[in-house]
């Protein structure tokens, strides 16, 4: 008998207690937080490079490498520069050669991509170099020169401050130094890529 009364209780009170659960309110929903969408990348601001690539043209062949220092301006996606660069040429055997070339350009570029961090640009500016002009049993005679220089190119971010770059530039020196009536005239077609440390 007293078996048969303890599981009676324990039943009524398995009951009571589920019919006090049923009695508390239910969980508020709760809401899936809101979509924040990744800041916009910046191009505003100074900038230090490396870069290196060939150039071809004039009858010869370059292997280049060089430093680049710029400065960049972002108004909506619009971007306007302004970069110099000084490159040193490694020239294969050829009568007319440039020892070292230097541009200062202005660069405009577009910011693309979900946060504008691909920027394609078009870039153009003013040459320096030092041509130089062999002819075979008289000598050699270099000068410097100046000239134009036009491309472009896109540049990236790729992680915190560094963006990498592809550039393609033609570059023109016109006409260099003449020897024995042998002139010098100068152009090329440059490829290279970069890195840049932006601050």
């Amino acid at each position: 008998m007293k078996k048969f009364l303890l599981a009676t209780a324990a039943i009524v009170a398995l009951g009571a207690a589920s019919a006090q659960a049923a009695d508390l309110p239910r969980a508020m929903p709760t809401k899936a937080p809101a979509y924040v969408p990744p800041p916009l990348y910046n191009w505003t601001g100074p900038y230090v490079g490396i870069n290196g690539g060939g150039s071809f043209g004039s009858g010869s062949d370059a292997g280049l490498v060089g430093g680049t220092l710029g400065y960049n301006f972002q108004s909506g996606p619009w971007v306007f520069g302004l970069e110099g660069d000084m490159n040193w040429l490694s020239h294969t055997n050829a009568a007319v050669r440039n020892n070292w070339l230097a541009t200062v350009r202005g660069r405009i570029g577009y910011a693309m991509g979900s946060t504008g961090n691909i920027l394609p640009y078009v870039t153009g500016g003013a040459a320096f170099g030092d041509v130089s002009n062999s002819v075979a049993g008289v000598g050699m005679v270099s000068d410097k020169e100046s000239g134009w220089t036009l491309g472009g190119g896109v540049e990236a971010a790729i992680s915190g401050p560094l963006t990498a770059k592809l550039e393609y530039l033609y570059v023109d020196l016109g006409d260099g130094p003449t020897l024995a009536g042998v002139g010098s005239n100068y152009h090329s077609n440059i490829v290279r890529a970069g890195l840049n440390y932006r601050f």
